[in-house]
């Protein structure tokens, strides 16, 4: 049970970080890019969230499949 919830918390990461770049290349981040130099706060929380639970859904993937 524990290996289905990491490896659903690892994919469901892998989303977060493939929408977060596609809001990254969006119209609106260009816009805020162009004024402030930095994409839309909504694309780069995405991408850190995604990195975050990609890595821990990971990390407790291989922890569980060990024991």
């Amino acid at each position: 049970m524990n290996q289905i919830v990491s490896a659903v918390l690892a994919v469901g990461g892998v989303v977060l970080i493939v929408l977060g770049i596609n809001a990254m290349q969006s119209f609106s981040s260009d816009i805020s890019r162009f004024f402030t130099g930095s994409p839309t706060d909504k694309a780069v929380w995405m991408l850190i969230g995604g990195i975050l639970l990609a890595g821990g859904g990971l990390a407790a993937f291989f922890r569980t499949s060990k024991g």
